[in-house]
């Protein structure tokens, strides 16, 4: 049967058409399948976007804890307080709610109103610290978008105390200054989150199938290595001597030569951390005795002996002939007046006259046995204070803003000799009474050199307590034979600058009186820092004690007139109140 053209053409186009159909259907098909299995996900997060939020759920942050003798006792606590937040794309009627808020939590109702109609967010902070009744008082009105969240603020029962090596959490909770900062992981612990679809007034509903909730980890615990009474004492005689040498400011610590562990450490003036907003001058937040390195003085002598001592270029027993007065690099070197003149020295006279020719000609025999400073002497000095003593690094020890001080380098610069012999007896270098602490515990202590450390141990959530051991950072620092030469010779300083004490303990130390550089270089003549270092203990030493006082005007030398006292103090309070184990033999 023959068809017809038309009916040729008519059957082109239904098949036409019905291609066309199918390519339509399959591009729907495709385009079903993409947003219904591929896009799910995400076009359904879009559909709840209006109603799903995410909050984040505060940890509770760790508390801070100190040995209180036997016992152990919070030093930082928290409270529970609250802070009050809006949703504004939620918020019907922003002139009522702004109202209450100003009645319940004082203000301006126009601030508040602004606040609760910003654009372009849906999360507002109105008021922090809101106590639990004032949080009530506002949510019981249920206005939509206006919620509440605890949040833990820091109260410090015994107020000022210890407050620079604490430091502070300020109002986005984060740790700063002190042990704060530098353990703000440990002690922050981790926020949880909580992912829920709410109704229209921006509650979540807790039955919803949407919500997922990541519960927060608590912060660690932390106690610390300080001893409360050693501490209050401390920051009591500190206060007090500083006064009597009519000085604005300084610094004193106490630590066990023995572990590095830190038992007391303050600074004046202090301030305190519960109202840290009062303060006017940010620089009493730092803890000067490890942020704010000074040029240390005679203090360093003992441990430019040592230096020498240990490398054998001198004996304990040592003489030599000292001419009161050197000339390096155009320039020279004396002493005070007291040195006696040019004369016979012995070692013990370097230290006991505070001999800045005598620390000199200490650093000249570890060049080589000679008269003049040289390469070889000043590489040998740095090695000790850079890898012996560890200075122009920070220790370590767990505090904010820890400064490395200043060692010069032993081969580039200009008048390196004159420099050297400078920082030979505590002048042209800088460090940290911290770091002066730790370098003498390893010159007494056998030759071993602590980390200084404020933390004793960690205790989790869960109850599981950490403790921190002793860190060894080097050993052989100086021969135990040298220790025990230095824990002699600097008992006799004592005894030579007539400091009487019990005599059934051993008492060492040594003055510093540094002068104070100006900006532009060189020294102020009349302007000086003074410093004390030294130990007690009986059979071994028990404790060091580093003590600073800045620009003291009560005359005589700082380190004698200002200084010295506070330290005597402190031994004494020591050996007194805090077992300082006696002599056997």
């Amino acid at each position: 049967m023959e068809v017809s053209p038309s009916t040729v053409k008519a059957i082109e186009r239904a098949r036409i058409w019905y291609v066309l159909v199918l390519l339509v259907m399959t591009v729907f098909f495709v385009r079903l399948f993409y947003l219904q299995v591929i896009r799910y996900d995400h076009y359904r997060n879009l559909a709840l976007s209006d109603q799903l939020k995410q909050y984040e759920i505060p940890a509770s942050r760790g508390t801070i804890k100190a040995h209180q003798g036997s016992s152990v006792v919070p030093i930082v606590l928290n409270q529970q307080l609250f802070s009050v937040y809006v949703d504004p794309t939620l918020v019907k009627d922003a002139g009522q709610a702004a109202e209450t808020l100003a009645n319940v939590l004082g203000g301006d109702a126009n601030a508040f109103e602004k606040k609760l109609k910003t654009k372009h967010t849906r999360y507002v902070v109105l008021a922090k610290k809101v106590s639990e009744d004032k949080k009530k008082s506002i949510l019981k009105h249920k206005y939509p978008g206006i919620g509440a969240m605890a949040q833990d603020y820091r109260v410090y029962p015994d107020g000022a105390l210890a407050s620079q090596l604490l430091g502070f959490v300020n109002n986005d909770g984060k740790g700063v200054y002190g042990i704060e900062q530098s353990l703000q992981p440990q002690l922050a612990g981790s926020a949880g989150k909580l992912k829920a679809v709410t109704d229209i007034n921006g509650i979540p509903l807790a039955a919803n199938t949407d919500n997922t909730l990541e519960q927060p980890v608590a912060g660690k615990d932390v106690v610390l290595t300080i001893d409360m009474a050693v501490q209050k004492q401390l920051e009591t005689i500190l206060q007090q001597g500083l006064k009597s040498a009519k000085s604005d400011s300084g610094s004193a610590l106490i630590m066990d030569p023995r572990t590095g562990a830190i038992k007391a450490m303050a600074n004046w003036p202090t301030y305190d951390p519960g109202n840290y907003g009062a303060v006017e001058d940010a620089n009493v937040f730092n803890n000067a005795a490890v942020s704010s390195p000074l040029e240390v003085g005679s203090i360093m002598k003992p441990l430019t002996a040592a230096a020498a001592l240990d490398q054998g270029v001198v004996k304990a027993n040592t003489s030599y002939y000292d001419p009161a007065s050197w000339k390096i690099d155009g320039y020279k070197i004396t002493n005070i007046e007291e040195d006696g003149g040019a004369g016979t020295k012995s070692i013990a006279d370097i230290l006991n006259l505070s001999l800045n020719t005598g620390a000199t000609w200490l650093l000249m025999q570890m060049g080589g046995h000679s008269e003049q400073v040289n390469q070889k002497g000043r590489t040998a000095w740095y090695s000790y204070m850079t890898d012996h003593y560890q200075f122009g690094k920070p220790t370590g020890i767990e505090q904010g803003y820890e400064a490395e001080g200043y060692i010069p380098s032993p081969n580039t610069g200009y008048g390196l000799d004159l420099t050297y012999a400078n920082t030979s007896f505590g002048q042209g270098m800088t460090a940290t009474p911290v770091q002066m602490g730790a370098a003498l515990s390893a010159v007494i202590n056998g030759g071993t050199y602590y980390r200084p450390r404020l933390v004793d141990q960690t205790i989790a959530a869960d109850g599981k307590a950490t403790a921190k051991k002793p860190e060894i950072v080097k050993s052989g620092v100086v021969s135990p034979q040298v220790s025990q030469e230095m824990q002699g010779l600097m008992a006799y300083i004592v005894k030579g600058h007539g400091l009487k004490f019990n005599t059934n303990y051993v008492v060492g130390g040594k003055t510093g009186t540094a002068q104070i550089a100006k900006s532009g270089g060189g020294y102020h003549d009349n302007e000086f820092n003074g410093t004390y270092m030294g130990f007690v203990g009986g059979d071994s030493p028990q404790y060091v004690v580093v003590v600073r006082v800045n620009q003291p005007h009560n005359g005589g030398y700082a380190g004698t007139a200002a200084a010295q006292p506070i330290f005597s103090n402190l031994v004494t309070m020591l050996i007194n109140n805090f077992g300082v184990a006696p002599k056997t033999r």
